[in-house]
């Protein structure tokens, strides 16, 4: 959600910061958008809220160990999915064939095969540099919510549990 001015009803072509005051501040983005559903459910107008990383890191998890095994079916399965691509491709443009089931099937076989094989052959070069597999994410370390100076205080009550 993004504010770039009280009546700015566009977003802006260029990315730049919201400006405005600090509501809140929280550790964990889920605390952030639990604020902003209370503000919504509090009719207060979120068109007007951002909520803003700071600090941001990055974070690799790893997911587990790599094995020739594990490449090998992470590759046949990709591998399917383009050759389930390729056999839909197929059947788009020749809805006459009437072994369009063999089409698919040998579509997907021969994709999981060479998914499997490119698969291999990458981790094989690859050996020792990288045997684990990890997700990649970017995390900030804290939120805040900022919204227009003149509802700031209006956002506060609400989040706080004052009437308005």
């Amino acid at each position: 959600m993004s504010s770039f001015g009280p009546s700015s009803r566009r977003l802006p072509l260029v990315p730049e910061l919201p400006s405005g005051d600090i509501i809140s501040t929280y550790d964990r983005y889920q605390d952030a958008k639990n604020a902003v559903d209370v503000l919504v459910r509090a009719n207060f107008p979120v068109r007007e809220v951002s909520i803003v990383g700071n600090d941001m890191r990055s974070v690799e998890r790893v997911t587990g160990r790599l094995s020739y095994g594990r490449v090998a079916l992470m590759g046949a399965l990709s591998g399917a999915y383009l050759g389930l691509f390729l056999g839909l491709l197929l059947f788009i443009f020749q809805p006459d064939n009437a072994a369009i089931g063999g089409v698919f099937a040998a579509a997907i076989a021969i994709g999981a095969g060479f998914g499997m094989l490119f698969g291999v052959l990458s981790y094989a070069m690859n050996r020792n540099r990288r045997d684990f597999s990890s997700v990649m994410q970017m995390v900030a370390t804290r939120y805040d919510l900022v919204t227009d100076a003149e509802l700031v205080m209006r956002a506060r009550r609400i989040l706080s549990g004052q009437p308005e």
